[in-house]
């Protein structure tokens, strides 16, 4: 869906809808951990974004987004991997994902580690291997894939914005790895 068919759809809310909503009620959220694997099915990378926060500052952050009223949480997914790593990812969404967690974003720090100063979120979170060509998109100004390793760095956790490197933990665990 273009921007213009966003302002067009009728379960779109206006800014103003949203702000007041953002407001008064939780907001459904999918967070997405793209990973390659190997031929064993074995994940060998992750793959972080790197963006500008509200401030300015630089930092690394995981696919995430809205879910629209009357959309599929697949669905949702599929349209926040295209929005970030472009129209050729080729996804592998099951056709009943289920997430690795769900994470609860506050307006207020420190409630869980999950952190988003314009509203209340719940968020599923999802492992999604991505099998084609990723390019960063949109607002995010590269594309890093990460070992497990790597991933896990002190120095990366500290770049990750919003509680996402908590998320980047937990889907590790889920794989299996030492954390």
């Amino acid at each position: 869906m273009n921007p213009l068919e966003l302002d067009r759809d009728p379960a779109w809310l206006s800014r103003e809808e949203l702000d007041a909503a953002r407001e008064k009620l939780p907001i459904l959220y999918v967070d997405a951990v793209p990973v390659r694997v190997d031929d064993r099915g074995e994940v060998t990378a992750l793959g972080v974004l790197l963006r500008l926060d509200g401030e300015g500052l630089v930092c690394r952050e995981l696919v995430s987004g809205r879910v629209l009223h009357h959309e599929r949480v697949r669905d949702a997914l599929l349209r926040h991997i295209e929005k970030d790593l472009g129209p050729v990812a080729l996804p592998r969404i099951p056709a009943s994902p289920q997430p690795f967690t769900v994470a609860e974003y506050f307006p207020t720090p420190g409630v869980t580690p999950f952190h988003d100063p314009r509203q209340h979120a719940v968020s599923l979170a999802f492992v999604v291997p991505v099998a084609g060509d990723c390019a960063p998109q949109n607002d995010a100004l590269d594309l890093t894939w990460l070992t497990p390793a790597q991933a896990l760095d002190p120095g990366v956790q500290a770049e990750m914005d919003r509680g996402h490197g908590v998320l980047l933990r937990q889907a590790l665990a889920h794989l299996g790895h030492s954390v």
